[in-house]
């Protein structure tokens, strides 16, 4: 296997100044704000829940603000640039690119105790694309598997078994189980690289709900044989199609708010970009010689194995001189996302623990790092850290209710001025790309109409805004349990639609409940006009239990499916991937040419009541 020529120069000056450029704005707009809140303080006395207000509120800025900034910067590229994904990808291969492919990728599909009939079908259509490409003989599948429970070994081995048969002669399929899973995914991994490593160029990581088409596979693949500085490529992964009333406005959303943050974070971060741990080709040799995660040393949650690999992988791989970066196209990479707020809680609870284990990486991890590296790892811890002071203010915020002076404060200029400032960045994002979509006729259809993508957008920020703060208590309450050695249980997502039981979701949201319910209480007794800027994110919380029941009714689910809010384009215009894989979720239309040649039995559950 031929070594990649890794880049000693540093970066390109047009990428150093476009990051002190960010810097600035991002450290300018800070003070603003900052200076805008204490000088409303002021008009009431300021003490020292003043200055705790101010603490607070600054460590919940740091994300807000470089996420406003992403969403302009992505926006003047989506208006302005002709192809805006190689306007911050200039490395990006054209989509039109027929050159031959003459190197080896691995696919890896890493899984623990998932759903077997789920991960044979997405790999069956995988490789019916790459076969249909004409390209089958330079990738191989290998099925890893960390499952402990014996009836999803039982049905792995029985549906792999198929899909090896299946496939038998025209691309090579291996299932390998490790009996035991020290490090986790990224230890599954680095199993594969110790075994099969040195026979492939590059990997593609897949999650167990990956889906990934054979065009884009091949144009990342094109694109790291042309330019061997490259050691990572990250697709943007957009949500599959789902009939759950939970997962279609948070999908929804997140495809209106990806497009126009990842431009603009790919125009600063160019070659010190992210990966998100899946659905990313990596060139092997330089992964296998740099990326080994070390075991943090001591007690507690935070030491052992290394749960969030994906950040420190891609800063060990830029610090080998190889560049990381994000291929900012839609489509062609798919994930789903989790069907209720309970499964989408304990997914983020297990990334929190996972993040707050960089506090622990000693000097030797630390060292060398890129800065721009090293401050994605501090974004990352600070992402939860802000959840607490987020919390913290609203409390702050509320008690003040309780000072026959709150209003003054409350409802003078300076904060109604700084309210509107900080939703506005909080929703800069998905503004920006609805902007951009509106504007265009074909993007207005991709989401079913205009009239369809405003209501869509209107009830998917009433939608987050009530989500908000169950997310911030949950975040709290864990973070509270990290000091005392509570730790997440490593366990498989739920990903099929699936009703919620009220005792359960009490049992789980008693927390957010009992805030809600003071919170709700005291604006109650102490309301003013002041207290409506706090209502709408009290209100969630006192609502957690109904949300967590009603979003995740499969009845409820059919119905805004059906109704077709919160559509996406991959269900006004879907891909053959998607057509294949969720035929009665999109737009009824005919079977390419290209489509699947026999299909696999039906999932074991698409709806469970």
């Amino acid at each position: 296997m031929a070594s990649a020529i890794k880049p000693r120069g540093g970066a390109p000056i047009v990428t150093t100044l476009r990051r002190f450029l960010f810097a600035g704005l991002v450290v300018l707009t800070t003070s603003a704000a900052l200076g805008l809140m204490i000088w409303a303080l002021q008009a009431g006395g300021f003490d020292g829940l003043d200055v705790l207000l101010v603490l607070c509120f600054a460590m919940t800025l740091p994300w807000t603000v470089i996420g406003f900034w992403n969403a302009v910067i992505g926006l003047l590229i989506m208006r302005f640039s002709a192809d805006p994904a190689r306007a911050v990808c200039p490395l990006l291969a054209a989509a039109d690119d027929s050159s031959p492919i003459d190197s080896s990728t691995a696919l890896l599909s890493c899984i623990r105790n998932e759903d077997a009939v789920l991960v044979a079908r997405n790999l069956d259509r995988m490789i019916d694309e790459l076969v249909g490409a004409g390209v089958a003989a330079h990738f191989k599948v290998y099925v890893l598997s960390d499952s402990t429970w014996p009836e999803v070994i039982a049905a792995e081995e029985e549906r792999i078994g198929w899909l090896t048969d299946r496939w038998r002669g025209v691309i090579e399929v291996v299932y390998r189980r490790r009996a035991e899973n020290p490090g986790f995914k990224a230890g599954n991994v680095r199993d594969f690289c110790a075994r099969w490593g040195a026979a492939h160029e590059f990997m593609v990581v897949l999650d167990a709900d990956s889906l990934m088409s054979a065009e884009t596979l091949l144009r990342m693949v094109r694109t790291l044989q042309s330019q061997p500085q490259l050691g990572i490529l990250q697709t943007l992964m957009v949500g599959l199609p789902s009939d759950s009333a939970f997962a279609r406005p948070f999908q929804f959303g997140m495809r209106l708010g990806m497009k126009s943050y990842s431009l603009g974070a790919a125009w600063w971060q160019g070659d010190a970009g992210p990966y998100w741990g899946h659905n990313a080709l990596i060139r092997l040799r330089p992964f296998i010689d740099h990326c080994e995660l070390p075991r943090i040393t001591g007690e507690g949650p935070l030491s052992g194995w290394v749960l969030s690999h994906d950040q420190l992988e891609a800063a060990w791989m830029r610090r080998a001189g190889y560049q990381v970066r994000v291929m900012p196209t839609e489509g062609g990479s798919w994930e789903e996302h989790p069907p209720t707020l309970l499964e989408f809680i304990r997914r983020d609870l297990r990334w929190c623990q996972g993040n707050m284990q960089y506090l622990r990486l000693g000097r030797k991890a630390l060292a060398g790092l890129h800065p721009v590296s090293r401050w994605q790892l501090r974004f990352a811890v600070m992402m939860f850290l802000a959840s607490p002071a987020w919390l913290l203010l609203m409390l702050v915020g509320l008690l003040r209710f309780g000072n026959g002076d709150a209003d003054l404060v409350y409802l003078s200029a300076p904060v109604l001025a700084l309210f509107v400032l900080v939703m506005g960045m909080v929703f800069a994002p998905k503004l920006a790309t609805l902007t951009d979509t509106l504007s265009r006729r074909a993007g207005r259809q991709r989401f079913g109409g205009g009239m369809w993508l405003i209501l869509g957008s209107l009830t998917e920020v009433l939608f987050s805004t009530l989500l908000a703060p169950i997310m911030a208590i949950a975040h709290s309450l864990f973070l509270f349990g990290l000091v005392f050695g509570r730790a997440v249980v490593w366990g498989p997502q739920r990903r099929v639609t699936h009703g919620v039981q009220p005792l359960e979701a009490m049992r789980r949201l008693w927390p957010q409940t009992l805030f809600g319910v003071f919170a709700v209480l005291w604006l109650v007794l102490f309301a003013s006009p002041g207290g409506l800027l706090l209502s709408p994110f009290v209100v969630g919380a006192l609502l957690a239990v109904p949300i967590a029941v009603s979003s995740a009714s499969p009845t409820l689910g059919r119905l805004v499916t059906k109704r077709g809010l919160w559509r996406t384009p991959d269900e006004i215009e879907p891909a053959p991937l998607v057509r294949a894989v969720k035929p009665h979720l999109v737009a009824a239309t005919r079977q390419p040419s290209g489509a699947p040649s026999a299909a696999l039995p039906e999932p074991l559950t698409e709806t469970a009541d």
